[in-house]
């Protein structure tokens, strides 16, 4: 899901480097990155956080507010990783390559009226890459406007829960016009349309259904028990997200973002997935390195590689000492799941606040610097 990041800049300028590293021997400061979690409830914007730290062979994890460590929380975009993940899989087995048109795995029907720019029919020239990247100029039938003037995303924080299908996502896209011809250089767009898709080709590939394939490939063989895909709302369901001061109910629409933004976890399951992620277990990790050779901007200060997200705030912010990099992802519930080379840290967790994003990447920034 896309994420409205009008308040991130705003937010980064106000006291994100207010907390100053103590950390020695290599140990994650325990007591401070509490007290940092504790101090980021103001029950406001955040009403509960939890956090979970890999520094080297060191582990923490803490929570505040209405949250507790091993709560599931809707992950919302981050499940994109996951997504990743499998088509990463899917080409080591020969089952598909990035630069495969995805005409060669969609029905006409998907393919029809999908992408035409400038008079020019590009529907079956997009490639799975493109997907991947947010490079194929597809609109996001999420938070772009519909016929009626809204998006679904205003729709849904004004308390209109609702459900939707793959048919019906793309027959929203459908109905927008394409940002420019896919693979253009330098132009990205962030577009759940793109995931719907890939979803789908996934699907197809395996003959079988997206939440069987995540317990196949990445729940189960990494012992995910806590991890799921929403599907249903009698499916058991996380913490309610925020909207503001007010939880927001919208299981229907949980049960309907699929590969875009469907998944709940933990604090804790999510880092065991990202480690595997970044270190080789879920595919060859070779292909890090490729998802890493382009970058194209999607919000300031946030870019996008192949699949994987970036957030590095430049030297502006920070004159005498060079800010770290993170890749991984975020989402829209204020969950992230990021990595911080530069440092070994692993860091995963959740603001749960949808207004605001700035405060997951404050906290996130605020619980790294106070590890040296």
């Amino acid at each position: 899901m896309k994420v409205n990041y009008i308040h991130l800049f705003f937010l980064l300028l106000l006291g994100i480097f207010s907390v100053n590293s103590m950390a020695q021997n290599n140990k994650i400061p325990r007591e401070k990155l509490q007290n940092i979690l504790n101090q980021s409830i103001d029950n406001k914007q955040i009403f509960g956080s939890v956090a979970h730290v890999s520094f080297g062979n060191d582990v923490w994890v803490g929570s505040a507010g209405n949250l507790v460590p091993k709560m599931p929380y809707f992950i919302a975009s981050t499940t994109k990783l996951y997504i990743t993940a499998i088509i990463f899989q899917l080409r080591a087995e020969g089952r598909l390559q990035l630069e495969n048109p995805i005409a060669n795995f969609l029905p006409e029907s998907v393919l029809q009226g999908l992408h035409t720019f400038k008079g020019v029919d590009y529907s079956k020239e997009i490639t799975i890459k493109q997907l991947l990247a947010h490079t194929s100029g597809l609109p996001d039938y999420f938070q772009g406007k519909k016929e009626n003037g809204k998006s679904l995303l205003t729709e849904l924080t004004a308390g209109k829960d609702q459900a939707w299908t793959f048919e019906e996502a793309i027959a929203i896209s459908k109905t927008m016009k394409p940002h420019f011809k896919p693979g253009t250089k330098k132009k990205a767009l962030y577009s759940d349309t793109n995931y719907q898709l890939l979803g789908k080709i996934i699907t197809n590939v395996l003959n079988d259904k997206l939440q069987n394939i995540l317990d196949n490939r990445i729940f189960k063989p990494l012992g995910l028990n806590k991890t799921y895909l929403y599907l249903e709302q009698k499916t058991p369901s996380a913490i309610d997200i925020y909207y503001g001061s007010a939880p927001l109910k919208m299981p229907q629409a949980m049960a309907s973002f699929g590969a875009d933004g469907a998944i709940i976890s933990t604090a804790e399951e999510s880092s065991i997935f990202l480690k595997a992620f970044m270190n080789g277990t879920l595919f060859p990790k070779s292909d890090l390195d490729e998802m890493q050779q382009e970058w194209n901007a999607v919000f300031f200060p946030l870019q996008y590689g192949v699949g994987i997200m970036k957030f590095k705030l430049p030297r502006i912010f920070s004159p005498f000492k060079a800010m770290p990099l993170f890749i991984g992802h975020s989402g829209l519930s204020g969950a992230f799941s990021f990595y911080c080379p530069e440092k070994n840290v692993y860091i995963c967790g959740t603001v749960n606040q949808i207004k605001n994003p700035g405060n997951s990447y404050k906290l996130m920034l605020k619980l790294v610097q106070a590890i040296e």
